[in-house]
């Protein structure tokens, strides 16, 4: 039965290390990691998971935009696991959006990204993809990636001023339109 796990915050050294790769996605225990940090993920209302959030130093994220309290305008999709992604290639357009972070509750910051992306990962099956990302799902991949290579979206930041609470965001900066 999967459980929810506690998140990792910030200041915890388990979001600063470089994750280390999974070498067999059908042991039990990294099925068992998947299974647990899906259901931390939709309990907690995130869009993006990434295991060492949960204090696991593994190169494995989660993909999974919905709308839902913290990101009312997120496109559907079904959620996607990821296990030892790289990013291949990504466009020259950088855009920069709002960002919040489960291990870094309560403020949001505006973080410069690519638009589109070409990544490469391994599925919980076994099976290797290539894909291309763009825009908010774009995003996702990028802020989880970061995590797998001990960085938090606030090393991205252009400038100090540029964060702001939750209830700012969510109160008056939310996009009336859905980024697909």
């Amino acid at each position: 039965m999967p459980q929810m796990l506690e998140i990792s915050q910030l200041g915890n050294p388990v979001l600063r290390q470089v994750a280390q790769p999974i070498h067999n996605v059908h042991e039990s225990s990294v099925q068992a990691l998947i299974d647990n940090l899906l259901m931390t993920l939709v309990t907690s209302n995130g869009v993006g998971i990434a295991a060492p959030q949960v204090g696991m130093p593994y190169r494995l994220l989660i993909v999974a935009s919905r709308p839902n309290p913290r990101y009312p305008n997120a496109p559907l999709m079904e959620p996607t696991v990821m296990i030892n992604p790289h990013l291949i290639s990504h466009s020259g357009e950088v855009v920069k959006d709002w960002e919040g972070c489960l291990s870094v509750p309560g403020i949001r910051g505006l973080v410069p990204r690519y638009r589109q992306i070409e990544i490469e990962y391994v599925t919980r099956n076994g099976e290797l993809v290539q894909r291309e990302l763009c825009d908010f799902v774009a995003r996702i991949f990028q802020h989880e990636y970061d995590h797998l290579n001990g960085m938090v979206f606030l090393d991205r930041l252009e400038s100090v001023r540029e964060i702001v609470t939750d209830h700012e965001y969510l109160n008056h900066l939310v996009p009336t339109t859905v980024v697909a």
